[in-house]
């Protein structure tokens, strides 16, 4: 069956926030006084995939409930700000191969992210008019392998093709029963990916030409 929607996970896959959250994160942890070592992209970019709630309670383990709740909720706006003023850093080639690829089938994104993110991203790369649909965790509280399907059956979608860079992406499109092509640019690594890609080029090449 022709390929009829390319679905993309969002950090890791399209662009790279890491950097602006670590200042996100920074400040919230100054504003309540909590005592903890500076937060770093890469510390950022460890836990990238997973539900916001997930990636501060991962990394602030041994903090209070009161703390972490605090801080669940703050960084996830803080991250929004902090990154309008800040920026997100698409990878080489995204801005040039979604309008190609958007030539090819529809696009949508699939992220774990916290709400108004991907709207953000949208926004702040001018690609609004690119995407069909999208569904995130912050909308729904669903698992990723939830929202693929609710963006699959909201749309009628028959044969999409879902790309990410972390293996639960992966496990969520097989979760969906949809091929799945691995960002090997990106933050994670799938070992045993049928598809992958070294560079979003490389990613436009192979699904230009998928049959």
């Amino acid at each position: 069956m022709r390929l009829d929607a390319i679905v993309f996970d969002l950090d890791g896959t399209l662009w790279d926030t890491c950097a602006a959250c670590a200042t996100g994160w920074n400040i919230v942890l100054r504003r309540h006084n909590i005592a903890w070592p500076a937060i770093t992209a890469d510390v950022v970019r460890s836990v990238a995939g997973k539900p916001h709630a997930e990636c501060i309670r991962q990394v602030f383990r041994g903090l209070s409930e009161a703390q972490l709740a605090i801080l669940s909720d703050e960084t996830a706006t803080e991250d929004v700000r902090c990154i309008e003023a800040l920026g997100g850093e698409l990878y080489p080639g995204v801005a040039e191969g979604l309008a190609a690829l958007s030539a090819r089938a529809p696009l949508f994104i699939v992220s774990n992210c916290q709400a108004g993110y991907i709207e953000l991203f949208l926004r702040s790369s001018g690609f609004e008019k690119l995407f069909r649909d999208f569904e995130c965790w912050g909308n729904t509280g669903l698992s990723k392998a939830e929202n693929l399907q609710r963006v699959i059956d909201r749309n009628g979608l028959r044969a999409p093709v879902f790309v990410g860079d972390t293996e639960g992406d992966e496990n969520a499109a097989s979760s969906c029963n949809v091929p799945f092509v691995h960002a090997g640019y990106g933050f994670g690594r799938c070992a045993h990916a049928e598809h992958s890609a070294g560079s979003f080029p490389e990613l436009c090449a192979l699904l230009t030409n998928w049959k």
